[in-house]
């Protein structure tokens, strides 16, 4: 395993009972990579996942961080589900400077954290507001600017995006494309939306129908900022949905 190789999962197997899910699926994903997921509607992308992190208890195989086995106590990483994790109680910095807290973070620390990353994604104004004060794409900044504001070793994200339309979407997908290069986070980003896929990744693994296994890995080499009329981007969009066909 080369130095730059963040996270190493091999022969990972996952079944519910006699339905196999994950079937001995092995890749490594190097340090500050962008990495997105996608499969067929079914496939088992979430199972996957939890899998990863040992949220699911797995057949066998290993998974993990820096050459060992990951350990969610141990390893900083930071998990944005697909449904909102605010918390109602705690405002906008609160709920930023959460994880700070159970690490026992100063308070000075935690500001400044907290600031970084509300500047980034517009929040600053707001710090102040509870989150039933806030719409849905504010309310998945709060989520997001507070799993950069730990500074994870590996952050995943299940379809974060799935419930807001395609004008926020796109402009979130910018605020965290700009987060991630200027953190270097490493991004294990599971995603329905070939198109999505398409403008934040630079590699993209593609799964099978269950029982799951990678199909193809494919490296994004497209220019930033993406434009989704480029005859490349449409070409490589292309190229995945046509993979993803299991019929």
């Amino acid at each position: 395993m080369t130095e730059n190789v963040i996270v190493n999962v091999q022969n990972l197997t996952k079944s519910f009972g006699d339905l196999l899910v994950l079937d001995d699926i092995s890749f490594q994903v190097k340090r500050g990579e962008f990495l997105c997921i996608v499969g067929p509607t079914g496939c088992g992308k979430t199972t996957f996942l939890n899998s990863l992190t040992k949220l699911y208890g797995i057949d066998s195989g290993s998974v993990t961080i820096n050459g060992e086995q990951i350990n969610l106590k141990k390893h900083n990483v930071a998990y944005i589900f697909q449904e909102y994790s605010t918390m109602g109680w705690l405002n906008v910095r609160e709920n930023i400077q959460y994880g700070l807290k159970i690490k026992h973070f100063s308070k000075e620390e935690m500001d400044k954290r907290a600031e970084n990353v509300m500047e980034i994604v517009g929040l600053k104004e707001y710090s102040n507001y509870y989150p039933r004060q806030l719409s849905a794409s504010m309310l998945q900044r709060v989520v997001i600017a507070r799993a950069f504001a730990t500074e994870p070793e590996l952050l995943l994200m299940d379809e974060p995006y799935g419930q807001l339309d395609l004008q926020l979407k796109y402009h979130l997908e910018d605020e965290l494309i700009n987060l991630w290069q200027k953190t270097g986070t490493t991004v294990i980003f599971i995603t329905h939306n070939i198109e999505e896929a398409v403008y934040l990744s630079n590699r993209i693994l593609v799964l099978t129908n269950k029982p799951t296994k990678i199909k193809q890995s494919i490296d994004n080499t497209l220019p930033r900022p993406r434009k989704v009329s480029d005859p490349n981007f449409v070409k490589l969009r292309n190229q995945v949905t046509d993979l993803i066909k299991w019929w």
